[in-house]
């Protein structure tokens, strides 16, 4: 089990005051039986008027800031120590039934999987479609395990990986067609191309951090994105197609959302000529204590 100590710092700077409106932040790890949270801690500039907590429909912890005047700076300062327990590919059980693809999932597990396989992005062309049978066995029967990690590995060392500051992701055609991005966009891909052979996927926002294993990893110096599947046996397992790894080592949790729109960070509105002129810094700090 590691420790790991995260700080996450947001700062928005404008050129002339602004009057800030609601703000959401998804910046606190999610505790599960392999991540257990220690503490945390939110600090905010200027101090809200309010501040208040929700779990969302999926159960995200959401802070949730009010704020009165005006102001020029926004700083969102975020720390927290988190019990990690990696967890690799061998760890991974699949049920008998579900051990080579194509299978279907159970009548008790397939509701509540239903809107996580079903498909966001437009592929009239099948695109996305044919790069994702690159991975499916010629004889029918494909390993199902072997499936993901060949297709999370393949778009680790097959594309380019571009930081990129601007929000916003790719669509899954952009992405195959420039065959570069960011770790969002390699998470939409990958989860565009598992439902499309009718997997369960999820979008995951967190953190990134080196455990001394292998090479070192992309993507860590702001928050990371990678996706979950759906496996009967395992439940939901991590796949992150930025650096190639099957399994949640190195990787903790803060949001998960069916659509990236859901899991941003932070969020919010602010009225005022400052917002024509806006300065924003983000700078994430992750080590193991």
């Amino acid at each position: 089990m590691a420790t790991v100590a995260i700080e996450h710092i947001t700062r928005y700077r404008y050129d002339q005051p602004v009057t800030l409106g609601e703000h959401r932040m998804l910046m606190r790890p999610r505790e599960s039986y392999d991540q257990r949270l220690v503490e945390a801690d939110l600090r905010i500039v200027p101090e809200p008027a309010s501040l208040r907590w929700i779990q969302d429909a999926f159960g995200n912890a959401v802070a949730i800031a009010d704020f009165n005047g005006q102001t020029d700076l926004l700083e969102v300062r975020a720390t927290a120590t988190v019990e990690h327990r990696p967890m690799c590919r061998a760890d991974v059980r699949i049920e008998d039934y579900a051990r080579a693809w194509p299978f279907t999932y159970s009548a008790e597990d397939l509701p509540d999987l239903a809107r996580s396989i079903e498909r966001q992005h437009a592929d009239p062309r099948r695109v996305v479609d044919r790069w994702a049978a690159k991975f499916l066995s010629s004889d029918g029967r494909t390993d199902t395990l072997d499936l993901l990690t060949a297709m999370t590995e393949a778009i680790q060392s097959d594309f380019d990986y571009q930081a990129r500051e601007e929000e916003g992701t790719q669509t899954p055609l952009e992405t195959l067609e420039r065959e570069a991005g960011t770790c969002r966009d390699y998470a939409v891909l990958m989860m565009a191309a598992v439902r499309s052979l009718g997997f369960a996927a999820r979008f995951v926002s967190g953190y990134l951090y080196e455990t001394g294993d292998g090479p070192t990893r992309v993507g860590g110096h702001s928050t990371h994105a990678w996706v979950r599947v759906f496996l009967p046996g395992s439940g939901w397992v991590e796949f992150d197609p930025t650096n190639g790894i099957t399994g949640n080592d190195g990787l903790i949790r803060t949001a998960i959302a069916r659509d990236p729109l859901h899991a941003k960070p932070m969020t919010g509105s602010l009225t005022g000529p400052g917002g024509n002129g806006v300065e924003m810094e983000v700078d994430v700090r992750i080590k193991r204590v």
